[in-house]
Formats: structure tokens, sequence, C-alpha cells
């Protein structure tokens, strides 16, 4: 008879369920989703806007986009919509509710 690591019983939990839980728990799970909303951006933005953008920063769901185009700032305006659903698709998830540009 063979020793060792069984089947996995019902109980088990995949490793993403476990590290969520982790995350919620530690308050950190806001944190990484900000963090992870602002890399979305610059793969999102591509190249094209990267380099009017001078900071990106998000908070609390909402992206904020320094611009030093106001041009380039009114476009982005104009396409805000497809802009956040874009950052959502990308990330997974509806992490991202609102950009701000300035």
């Amino acid at each position: 008879m063979k020793k060792g690591f069984g089947k996995r019983t019902s109980n088990s939990e995949s490793l993403n369920d476990i590290i969520s839980q982790v995350l919620k728990a530690q308050n950190l799970e806001a944190p990484l989703l900000d963090k992870q909303a602002e890399d979305a951006w610059h793969k999102v933005g591509g190249d094209a806007f990267k380099k009017f953008t001078t900071k990106v920063e998000a908070r609390k769901g909402v992206l904020y986009l320094s611009l030093s185009s106001s041009v380039v700032r009114n476009e982005l305006m104009m396409a805000k919509s497809l802009i956040i659903k874009n950052l959502n698709k990308e990330l997974g998830t509806d992490v991202v509710k609102d950009v701000v540009f300035l």
C-alpha cells in the first residue's frame, strides 16, 4: 500500500482562495488592487499615452492620471467609459470605478 499524500478531500481550498482570504484579513486587498490598476493603465494606455502620463495613482477604485498635455486630457475624458471598461477587462474584475484626469 502506497503511503504519502492522498487525494484531495472535499474540504480543501485552492491556493488562490487562501491568498484572497489572507489579503482580506490583513486589509491588504485594496492596496494590491490599486497597484494592479496602476499597472493596468500602462498596458491599456500603451505607448501613445505613456509619454504624456506624468503620474499614475489609484485609491479606492479611482485611478488618478496626471497628464502633461491638455489636448490628451480632453481626448481621454471623451473616452473615459471605454478606458474604465478596458482597465477592468485587463484586471479581470470591476476594480476601477472612475478615472480622474489631472
